[in-house]
């Protein structure tokens, strides 16, 4: 093969392993893999819907531009960030929010579910789909024994999806987070994997 001939092979092998084939849920939703270059369509997500996200999530205050959303997905994406696993949520085409694994931890087979939808995707059953699609990959794939989500005490929208899953409520994390000025307390749900395989059954 001619030198062309390989770079052309080595271009196409590269997309290939920057770009894996996203999560279908359904034909109008699907998960991808987060990229650097996703950095503009999320941020203007954030910005625009900033007034109703600032209320539970702590980062909205310190996403004040592109680039500091360019730095965040450079480093929940650098080859040695093994804790970290982020997916971007689309939904007829459009950034929707994010959702993703965080707190990897290999050893012990467990992680936890973060995620986030920007308001003018609320109530149509997105975040359930993309969790639900997250819980087999973790459980079927990544091989976990115990999946964890935390919600701050009154976030009901987002307390209702561990909830419809059927994990267990095993606590309030007293002070878990920083937001808008002061600590707030986490709700700790948890499901294991004996647990969602009794549901498939």
């Amino acid at each position: 093969m001619d030198l062309p001939g390989v770079w052309v092979l080595y271009l196409k092998t590269m997309k290939t392993i920057n770009h894996p084939p996203p999560i279908a849920i359904t034909p109008d939703l699907a998960l991808h893999e987060a990229q650097e270059s996703d950095a503009p369509a999320m941020y203007q997500l954030i910005d625009e819907h900033r007034a109703y996200m600032r209320e539970w999530l702590p980062f909205i205050d310190f996403s004040q531009s592109v680039a500091d959303t360019e730095l965040f997905l450079r480093t929940v994406t650098a080859p040695g960030n093994m804790q970290d696993k982020v997916y971007t949520i689309r939904y007829q085409g459009q950034m929707a929010g994010i959702i993703g694994f965080k707190a990897i931890d290999r050893v012990n087979k467990r992680l936890e579910i973060g995620y986030w939808l920007g308001e003018d995707f609320q109530g149509k059953g997105i975040m359930l789909r993309c969790c639900q699609a997250l819980l087999a990959q973790a459980f079927d794939h990544l091989h976990m024994n115990r999946i964890q989500i935390r919600v701050g005490v009154g976030n009901h929208k987002s307390s209702a999806i561990p909830k419809k899953l059927g994990f267990q409520l095993e606590g309030i994390e007293r002070a878990g987070e920083w937001l808008r000025g002061a600590f707030i307390d986490l709700e700790v749900y948890s499901l294991l994997k004996r647990e969602w395989e009794q549901q498939k059954a």
